[in-house]
């Protein structure tokens, strides 16, 4: 709250009007934002009660149909639209379209690979608190440290190769876990997964942004900016809807199938959370397929530009 605050005391000084003709033509898209984002709650929401109300029950068939309506809406909104939300025109760069359906799937992936960690360290290997979050310090700080690491290597491979791999790696980091025991040591069982799949995502971050603003023209930097942000923001909600849904489903699975045994028990738990890292690891794998497959190669640089200070991705992107 302070921090908010000040920085509401401090605009009246630091951001001057801007009255130009531009903006006098510019009107909020109410409807595509109303609808986009009732949208986007419905399918959480849907996601998130599926388990307790069941797949096929009226209730989660509505609102997944009501979610995929209000969605379907907000496409043609934007189509008609003067002053869209979001120009749906931007889809015609191929780079752009992967890199946002690949950020998708790497929230989805990370938000819920941390989540899902949490969980098992503190129900089953019942650390505490402060315990789980310094377990994650080592996987920060290769992020930290990679993240620079990733952004040399797009400027010399381009964003496919460094994306490609990192969704990979992160990939083969999360299968590692689905092996993770009952009685599971921290330095034998998580360590090596947590370093393998740091340098993943520290080599997934810095690409999809990137390719988020690859071929954008300066109008629409901003927008293309948004909308790789958003992109990250919906995988992460939509990611932790789907797996915990899927962790409790297969923890009330195993509850069924061995008698005495209850859902708060670590056996149940861990089979519920080690599915969750079988179907994060397939996210990783999708995402990694779409940025192969769909992603522009780095062009060659001639001679002449070679020696152009702009050749560098981040300062192109920008």
């Amino acid at each position: 709250m302070p921090v908010g605050l000040a920085v509401i005391a401090s605009i009246p000084f630091l951001l001057d009007e801007n009255r130009g003709s531009a903006y006098g033509r510019r009107h909020f898209d109410v409807a595509g934002a109303a609808s986009v984002t009732s949208g986007i709650m419905l399918l959480v929401y849907a996601l998130t009660r599926g388990t307790d109300d069941g797949w096929t029950s009226r209730t989660t068939i509505g609102f997944l149909a009501a979610a995929a309506a209000l969605i379907v809406a907000f496409v043609v909104i934007e189509l008609r639209s003067k002053a869209p939300l979001l120009p749906m025109r931007l889809f015609r760069l191929r780079t752009l379209t992967a890199a946002n359906v690949t950020a998708v799937l790497i929230a989805a992936t990370a938000f819920s690979w941390w989540f899902v960690q949490t969980l098992y360290m503190q129900q089953v290997l019942h650390y505490s608190a402060v315990q789980a979050g310094l377990a994650f310090a080592p996987l920060a700080a290769t992020i930290a440290v990679f993240s620079n690491v990733a952004q040399t290597l797009v400027t010399r491979f381009g964003v496919r190769p460094v994306l490609t791999a990192g969704l990979l790696l992160t990939a083969t980091s999360l299968g590692l876990l689905t092996r993770v025991p009952v009685e599971g040591h921290y330095f034998w069982d998580l360590f090596p997964a947590f370093m393998l799949g740091a340098v993943g995502l520290s080599l997934s971050f810095v690409p999809v942004t990137i390719g988020g603003l690859t071929g954008v023209g300066p109008s629409d930097a901003g927008v293309a900016s948004g909308l790789i942000n958003v992109s990250r923001q919906i995988g992460g909600a939509v990611g932790l809807a789907t797996i915990s849904t899927v962790a409790t489903t297969f923890t009330n699975q195993y509850v069924d199938a061995h008698a005495g045994s209850t859902s708060s028990s670590t056996a149940a738990l861990t089979h519920g959370f080690t599915s969750s890292f079988y179907v994060l690891a397939a996210f990783a794998l999708a995402g990694a397929v779409i940025a192969a497959a769909l992603m522009r190669p780095a062009p060659r640089p001639s001679v002449e530009s070679s020696q152009d200070e702009s050749l560098n991705p981040l300062e192109e992107a920008a």
